[in-house]
């Protein structure tokens, strides 16, 4: 099979368009990603679980309203809350690490 010459790998991608690692735009673009991404993991186990997200928040002390916001990645979220809604609402144990 003949491979197109101008298809480019998705970091090749992202190193033409945001830059180097550390760049400012690339770090923004990377920190919205993971934002995205917490918001994914959440609705995801939510519905693992079988919940609405009226009940995720009813079992969290928050709102649906509040609940949606995340999962749509419209709202950041605390730590302490995202601790409240892994741990009272999905039942689950929140860890965090940190990488260099």
């Amino acid at each position: 099979m003949k491979q197109k010459k101008n298809i480019k790998s998705l970091d090749q991608f992202i190193h033409e368009q945001y830059g180097k690692k550390g760049a400012p735009k690339r770090e923004k673009l990377h920190n919205r990603y993971e934002s995205f991404k917490l918001g994914v993991l959440i609705k995801q186990a939510r519905l693992e679980k079988g919940m609405t997200q009226e009940e995720l928040a009813e079992k969290c002390g928050t709102n649906k309203g509040y609940i949606s916001k995340i999962e749509n990645n419209i709202k950041e979220v605390r730590i302490s809350t995202l601790q409240k809604i892994v741990e009272l609402g999905l039942g689950g144990h929140l860890q965090l690490s940190i990488k260099f």
